[in-house]
């Protein structure tokens, strides 16, 4: 009886089992540490009352999850930042920090709970200043200051600068965040504006925004931009919420072309399938707060005012990256080749220029034989030519060799149907095109996508 009892104690009367720790790391191709095992998230529910002046935030964040082993601890993405304190399942749990991984420990008690397939939720409040990040290719991300507030960008690994997650595009979750910030500034992030209302703290009168994403996201294309903006809620033809919020220096200048947003949705849906979230738009901020757009879950940023291609390019993203997002950072060509060929069937559509104009061109351009695109050598070069002009040039030779254009864009559409909120590789799609044009493409592949050099011009 009484060994019977230390027995069930010791492992937590869990049948014999005993956790072991989650992976700090998934071992991604160019971004080895990033995300972590053992869990998948569900739901980050963020709270933030930012103080732009002080550049400090404090934050809590809740994070529902499901074990996907047997768990005795635990690890969370978490950049500078100072952790508070944890708690799982309610109760306290040790934790430490060792460079970006914050690991955590449950308790005896709670341990008993992490069995794989099992529901939990984590508590972390923490605080201090959000950190810029240098990423390999010398691109700045994280959380950036701006001339009025900030802007939180999060590719590849930035998000992890302003909440704990799972920081890797394989493990999509729904949002809730409520940011607080100084009376006069706004805060926009993804999704639907849920509750905007008056509160306040010590240091004078704030505004407390809640906004809800519904969708499976990743963390990469998590953002947040606070700062004065002139923002604009209207409805597509078909009832779908467009919300925009430009820096009113920007607010001329990007009228006109963010006033085509309900039609660029349109003309993409018509090619690549049924627009995947319940919301667009767009956030506009000012050339210098940022080297670049970024494709955020149903709000691209813009660092000043997009062009009608760069916009195409961006909204495109929505079917390309944000809903069948990348299962790892060497399938960012899926994302950004894809989105170059909307710009060129854009510019056929819409200013007469040929696609195969824009292939020609794209073949002359040495930079984008630099290396395959399925294949970049460094996590530096996953944003660099070949990827995304490269990667164009596969979308049109697939075109070619299926050689009819109805079927070719049902195969797109096909494909994002197949993979909607979720994650998809290269190999998923190659096989995925190999399986619906009934072809052996292994020559397109291994000149195209997988090969050294630049292919003969007869092949073109």
């Amino acid at each position: 009886m009484v060994l019977a009892t230390v027995v069930c104690l010791a492992t937590a009367c869990s049948g014999g089992v005993e956790g072991t720790p989650g992976a700090a790391g998934l071992r991604d191709p160019y971004f080895p540490k990033a995300g972590n095992g053992g869990y998948d998230v569900t739901h980050y529910d963020l709270t933030l009352d930012v103080d732009p002046a002080a550049h400090r935030i404090r934050g809590t964040a809740v994070i529902t999850a499901r074990a996907t082993q047997d768990l005795s601890a635990f690890n969370l993405d978490l950049a500078g930042l100072t952790v508070e304190s944890a708690r799982v399942e309610g109760r306290p749990a040790a934790f430490n920090r060792a460079a970006r991984e914050l690991t955590l420990r449950p308790d005896a008690e709670v341990e008993s709970r992490l069995r794989r397939g099992r529901t939990f939720r984590t508590v972390v409040r923490y605080s201090g200043s959000p950190l810029t990040l240098t990423d390999p290719d010398g691109s700045k991300e994280g959380w950036l200051r701006t001339a009025d507030g900030s802007v939180a960008l999060g590719e590849p690994v930035g998000s992890m600068t302003w909440f704990p997650g799972n920081n890797h595009p394989s493990d999509k979750a729904t949002y809730d965040l409520t940011v607080t910030v100084p009376q006069g500034l706004t805060a926009v992030s993804n999704g639907e504006l849920t509750s905007r209302r008056a509160s306040g703290r010590t240091s004078g009168p704030t505004t407390t925004y809640h906004w809800h994403t519904a969708e499976p996201m990743a963390t990469y294309l998590a953002t947040l931009a606070i700062g004065r903006f002139d923002t604009k809620a209207s409805t597509t033809p078909d009832g779908m919420e467009v919300f925009t919020a430009v820096d009113p220096k920007e607010a001329a200048a990007s009228a006109r072309t963010l006033a085509r947003i309900p039609e660029i949705v349109q003309w993409e849906a018509a090619r690549f399938g049924p627009y995947p979230f319940s919301s667009t738009g767009a956030i506009v901020g000012r050339p210098r707060d940022s080297g670049y757009a970024l494709e955020a879950q149903d709000r691209p940023y813009f660092p000043g005012p997009p062009t009608a291609g760069l916009l195409v390019h961006e909204m495109s993203h929505q079917w390309f990256g944000d809903s069948v997002t990348p299962a790892s950072w060497r399938d960012m060509w899926l994302n950004e080749g894809f989105a170059t060929y909307a710009e060129w069937l854009w510019k056929a559509d819409k200013e007469g220029v040929p696609v195969g104009d824009s292939f020609d061109e794209a073949f002359a351009d040495d930079d984008n034989w630099a290396f395959p695109p399925a294949d970049p050598p460094t996590a530096a070069d996953i944003s660099q030519a070949p990827v995304y002009g490269r990667g164009a040039m596969v979308i049109h030779k697939i075109r070619q060799a299926v050689d009819d254009d109805r079927r070719f864009f049902a195969l797109v559409a096909g494909w994002t149907k197949a993979h909607r909120h979720g994650n998809a590789s290269t190999a998923d799609f190659t096989a995925y095109v190999e399986k619906a044009t009934g072809q052996d493409l292994t020559d397109l592949w291994k000149a195209w996508l997988y090969g050294e050099g630049r292919p003969a011009a007869e092949t073109r």
